[in-house]
């Protein structure tokens, strides 16, 4: 099969590093993309900005892509999305050209005669890989390898605390006024004088509360509550100066302050049981019975989950909690692992019983928070480098992470003391070290 393409699904960050590090081994990559541009689904979080420098955010092989073309490297700072696919990801994209087929989203992918039940001949055929067009078209393709890099954010988590949608949620996002995305900052402004309640304590949940904490600011009628499920606020502001990644670090400090200064009343120990719409309003009610006021706008922000449904014939080895790969699992699980304990991963970390299937990027981690695009840099490196049979590379690791700082998980957050005294996103006893890479890919 060394003729056919390798299909990688997505062309965000990690899908067009894939494509780069392939065609630069003699492989033929095929991103697929079901968007109409590259990065499509960072262009709809373009006007957040990044907590990682230009330098963790570009990739080796698509930087020995682009410099042929007259491209240089952005400088220092730290990019929106939108500036990142302005300055690197839609050159790259242009870079590989017709390699990419946009408006191609992949329905299925399987093997050439054979279901997920048949063992005989199986590693032997090629992929099969089945999209729909943006006309409504079906094709079917083939393939020697397939990398899925199609991320998680087109499933976002409901608001319910049992990880289904709350009693009433799917009517209250039928209504328009409960989303799942950041507000832009238009939507954001056009949000004052009225009650907001956002839902989520991760990084996109503290991002929109310093959003729209300057709202209140500038408009004091404007009213914004913050929901989180943990009983303490404190592991809700992240790893503030031991975080390692300076802006990320920054981003909690200062949702901290926006609640000590009153822009934002944090509601902890809320577990979201139903939403009723009354009036065009929506109310929250948690499992203790406690309602919220009612709400103008509900923005749920409570992370994100991969989306296996077109991979129901691969066989796939997965975590039965994060729904990651088996091997990084517990690298990965915010309820185990300690701050800055992550290590970079590669084919064989990311390795299934169907040969030459691999995911990466953020699917790669499943439910799992907190993904760098360097790890998703070095996985595609080395996937790259085991697919055209260059194991030696393949095994190398040429990545050092930096110190998360953050424990994005649930961990003691039943236990108000012990999440705030016990919990790993205190300081370490030596302060921050600097990051240190040995590759940029």
């Amino acid at each position: 099969m060394p003729d056919l393409p390798v299909v990688v699904i997505g062309a965000g960050p990690q899908g067009l590093a894939a494509a780069a590090h392939l065609l630069e081994r003699g492989a033929r990559p095929l991103v697929l993309e079901a968007g109409a541009t590259p990065a499509s689904a960072v262009s709809q979080w373009g006007h957040v900005r990044t907590f990682s420098p230009w330098t963790e955010l570009v990739d080796a092989a698509a930087v020995r892509l682009l410099e042929p073309t007259g491209w240089s490297a952005p400088g220092p700072g730290y990019p929106t999305g939108q500036e990142w696919i302005d300055a690197y990801l839609a050159p790259l994209a242009a870079a590989l050209g017709d390699r990419i087929q946009y408006g191609t989203r992949v329905t299925g992918v399987s093997r050439q005669g054979r279901d997920r039940l048949v063992d005989a001949g199986r590693a032997e055929q090629p992929f099969t890989v089945h999209v729909q067009r943006a006309d409504g078209s079906e094709a079917k393709l083939t393939a020697r390898a397939v990398i899925d890099a199609s991320g998680t954010w087109t499933a976002p988590n409901p608001a319910g605390a049992d990880g289904l949608p709350a009693l009433g949620e799917s009517v209250a996002a039928g209504t328009g006024r409960l989303s799942y995305r950041p507000p832009t900052p238009e939507q954001g402004a056009a949000l004052a004088g009225h009650h907001v309640v956002v839902v989520g304590s991760g990084h996109s949940a503290m991002t929109t509360i310093v959003q729209l904490a300057a709202v209140v600011r500038e408009n004091p009628g404007t009213r914004l509550s913050w929901v989180v499920r943990r009983g303490s606020a404190g592991v809700s502001f992240g790893g503030g100066a031991a975080d390692q990644l300076p802006q990320r670090g920054a981003l909690g400090t200062q949702a901290k302050k926006a609640v000590e200064q009153g822009l934002a009343e944090l509601v902890t120990g809320f577990r979201i049981d139903r939403i009723d719409v009354v009036d065009e309003r929506v109310s929250l009610v948690a499992e203790d019975g406690r309602r919220l006021d009612p709400a103008d706008q509900v923005v749920v922000l409570t992370g994100f989950r991969p989306d296996l449904s077109f991979l129901s014939e691969m066989r796939l080895e997965l975590d039965p909690t994060l729904q990651a790969p088996v091997r990084i699992a517990a690298e990965v699980d915010p309820n185990i692992h300690s701050c800055g304990d992550v290590k970079a991963t590669g084919a064989a970390d990311l390795r299934h019983p169907e040969p030459d299937l691999y995911l990466v990027g953020m699917k790669s981690y499943g439910r799992a928070p907190t993904f760098l695009a360097l790890t998703g840099y070095e996985q595609v490196r080395s996937i790259a480098a085991e697919i055209t049979g260059d194991h030696e590379a393949a095994a190398r690791v040429e990545l050092a992470l930096p110190d998360t700082g953050v424990c994005g998980g649930s961990g003691l957050f039943d236990d108000p003391d012990g999440a705030d005294e016990g919990g790993c996103c205190g300081a370490p006893a030596s302060g921050p070290q600097p990051l240190t890479l040995t590759g940029r890919d």
